[in-house]
C-alpha cells in the first residue's frame, strides 16, 4: 500500500462527500426519469414535466456548490480532491444538457418526438442509472467488480448513443423538408447525445479512481 493511502486509512473516515455525490446522482436520476415521460405527454403535461426538471437542475447546482464549498473547508478527503471536483462537474454537466434538451421540447413547441429521439432519451436514462449505481460503489473500491460492470455499461451506452445520433441526423436531413424544424430537432439531438458523452466523462473519473486504488 502506498504511503498516502496508508495515511488516509489511519485517519477518521468522513462520509459527507460520498453522501453529496449520491445525492447528486439521485437528483440526476429523477430528472432523467422525468425526461423519458416527455415524448408521450401532451403540451400541457410536457410543460409541467419541464418545470420539474428545471427545479431538479437548480437542486443539482446547489449540491454542486455544497460539494465545492466543502472541498474548500476540508483538509482530508476520502479520495483525491481533483477527482471529486471532476466527478462533480461531470455529473453537473449531464444534468445541464439533459435540462437543456427537455426545455427545448417546450420552447420549440414540438408536436411529436421522432423514434430515434425516444431511443436517445432511453439510452441516456439507462446510462444515468448506471452512474447512480457506480457512485454508490466508490465507498468500497477494494471490491471493483461491480464498478467495472458499470463502466462497461456506460461505455456501451455512449457507443449506442453515437450510432443512434448519426442515424437520426442522416434521416433528418433526408426526410425533413422544413429547415426550421431541422434546426430544432438537430439541437435537441445534439443536447441528448452530449449528455451521454458527459456520462462517459463521469465514468472515466470513476475508472481513474479504480486505477488509483488498485
Amino acid at each position: 500500500m502506498k504511503f498516502d493511502r496508508f495515511f488516509k486509512v489511519l485517519l477518521p473516515h468522513d462520509d459527507k462527500f460520498y453522501m453529496f455525490l449520491e445525492r447528486s446522482t439521485q437528483n440526476l436520476l429523477r430528472a432523467s426519469e422525468l425526461l423519458t415521460a416527455i415524448p408521450q405527454k401532451s403540451k400541457a403535461e410536457r410543460e409541467s414535466i419541464v418545470r420539474q426538471i428545471q427545479d431538479l437542475e437548480h437542486e443539482g447546482d446547489s449540491i454542486t456548490h455544497e460539494i465545492f464549498s466543502e472541498l474548500n473547508r476540508t483538509f482530508i478527503t476520502p479520495f483525491d480532491r481533483e477527482d471529486i471536483h471532476l466527478l462533480t462537474s461531470a455529473l453537473d454537466d449531464v444534468l445541464d444538457f439533459l435540462n437543456g434538451s427537455a426545455t427545448r421540447f417546450v420552447l420549440y413547441k414540438l408536436k411529436e418526438c421522432p423514434p430515434n429521439m425516444v431511443k436517445l432519451i432511453d439510452i441516456l436514462d439507462r446510462s444515468v442509472g448506471e452512474l447512480h449505481r457506480g457512485v454508490s460503489f466508490i465507498r468500497n473500491l477494494n471490491k471493483p467488480e461491480q464498478l467495472h460492470q458499470v463502466l462497461q455499461k456506460v461505455n456501451e451506452y455512449e457507443n449506442q448513443a453515437d450510432e443512434v445520433f448519426e442515424t437520426a441526423i442522416a434521416e433528418l436531413f433526408e426526410h425533413e423538408k422544413d429547415p426550421i424544424n431541422i434546426i430544432k430537432l438537430k439541437e435537441i439531438y445534439v443536447g441528448l447525445e452530449t449528455a451521454t458523452d458527459k456520462c462517459e466523462d463521469a465514468a472515466n473519473v470513476l475508472e481513474a479512481l479504480l486505477i488509483k486504488h488498485a
